[in-house]
């Protein structure tokens, strides 16, 4: 079997650019939902001094995270705020003194078994730091340790533009390997596979050398094909291990996790200071200096790209993340979140819209769909409304990967039917369940 998928430009600009620290804006507003699941549950109040590294929102829940002080300063107010996806979630807003005081608390935490070391994880509020945002100790709460046969390192990062990842193999290599030997010793994994895209040569030659000096670890170099990082592709193309419909990676003995989430891990265990700051990408055809920076979690966007150099024109588009996947944000207040590892900011001419025209049934959407999943028969069985033949067609293993609607020679927007689609399915499913379908 063989899986699909597309080229696309790599515009990856800032590869060889190391981040740079920017400035502690005047205000931050920290999100308490930054990860997929329940929001966390602000412990703050307005007038309360806070430091870098305090727990400022505690997780509510199993699937939920903690959330810490990116900044020193006063909090200005417990709010409500509108997400970019259009949802109301509680904020933190917090008014900086620019001393970056730390927290007396951060201390690195005592780990001595596998209880104790997923705690410390779920203490650091990471979440996964390639895009997903799902609670990072979640997915390392293993009931069986003996499943997991190898532990998958995602470090392919093929969206267009995004290098942050790049740059933890390559300026945090040691911490890669320090991450890799936690879960050596607390998880009792033996097998690990790094799969990087072969479009990242600086940062395949480290991850190899330090490969080289650790056992049972493998640098997989991939072919430089999106999605290539797509966890159920990845899996595919270093284990050659298929994900069943509505499974798990563990369901086929594997544990994927992000390369820049797993050296944070690593230096959270020996630092103690939490998830508060995130390396991003900052490019486009709007910016005037395209470049890695280090921003405080909570920073606006227009914040961190005037710190960055600033843009060269009005942005018709600006976007968490890259340009295949990535999110188009309402306004350029949206703060950092700690999943953002890119933000975009396209000209007018990048972000126009093509024109759309009927489908001339090439195929080529299915050709080219990982998954090989018909987006032509989906938009069909969603304009019927018909909830039975989107279950058939398989629409809720669509990633959103939007390899459809990027070689549509009529420019349809088929990924975003898809989208619309899974929620038409759920909506079926669920009545279906209750017997009313």
């Amino acid at each position: 079997m063989k899986l699909h998928g597309i080229k696309v430009p790599h515009k990856k600009h800032t590869a060889e650019d190391a981040p740079v620290r920017l400035p502690v804006p005047k205000t931050v507003t920290i999100p308490m939902s930054m990860h997929i699941g329940k929001p966390a549950k602000a412990v703050v109040k307005r007038g309360d001094q806070v430091r870098v590294g305090q727990l400022i929102g505690e997780a509510d829940g199993f699937v939920s995270s903690n959330i810490h002080a990116s900044v020193s300063g006063t909090v200005q107010k417990v709010d409500e705020m509108v997400s970019s996806m259009g949802a109301k979630i509680p904020c933190v807003v917090i008014e900086t003194d620019g001393k970056q005081e730390k927290y007396e608390e951060v201390k690195p935490p005592v780990v001595k078994d596998f209880e104790s070391f997923v705690s410390s994880v779920k203490q650091s509020g990471v979440v996964g730091l390639g895009g997903a945002g799902f609670p990072s100790f979640v997915k390392l709460s293993v009931k069986d340790l003996s499943k997991v046969e190898a532990v998958v390192i995602n470090a392919a990062e093929c969206e267009p533009y995004i290098t942050s990842d790049t740059r933890t193999m390559v300026d945090k290599g040691e911490y890669v390997f320090k991450g890799i030997e936690a879960i050596k010793t607390y998880m009792n994994a033996k097998r690990f596979i790094i799969g990087i895209e072969s479009n990242k040569p600086e940062a395949i030659k480290i991850m190899k050398e330090l490969a080289a000096k650790t056992e049972g670890v493998e640098v997989r170099v991939l072919p430089s094909i999106y999605p290539q990082g797509g966890e159920k592709v990845l899996i595919f193309n270093t284990v050659g291990r298929i994900v069943p419909k509505g499974g798990l990676p563990l369901d086929v003995g594997v544990i994927v996790i992000n390369v820049t989430t797993l050296a944070f891990i690593a230096e959270y265990l020996e630092t103690g200071m939490p998830l508060v700051e995130k390396c991003v990408t900052v490019d486009g055809s709007a910016v005037k200096e395209p470049k890695n920076v280090i921003a405080p979690i909570g920073m606006s966007i227009r914040d961190m790209i005037e710190g960055a150099g600033g843009l060269k024109c009005d942005p018709a588009k600006v976007i968490y993340g890259g340009p295949m996947m990535g999110l188009a944000v309402p306004s350029m207040d949206e703060p950092i979140l700690k999943n953002t590892n890119a933000v975009v900011a396209m000209d007018a001419e990048e972000a126009k819209p093509r024109k759309t025209t009927a489908c001339i049934g090439c195929g080529a959407c299915m050709t080219h769909c990982p998954f090989r999943l018909d987006p032509r028969e989906i938009s069909l069985a969603y304009k019927r409304d018909s909830g039975e033949d989107l279950e058939a067609l398989c629409v809720d293993l669509c990633m959103e990967c939007g390899c459809c609607s990027y070689v549509c020679p009529a420019n349809r927007p088929l990924v975003q039917t898809n989208k619309l689609a899974k929620i038409r399915l759920r909506s079926y499913l669920a009545a279906k369940k209750e017997g009313k379908s």
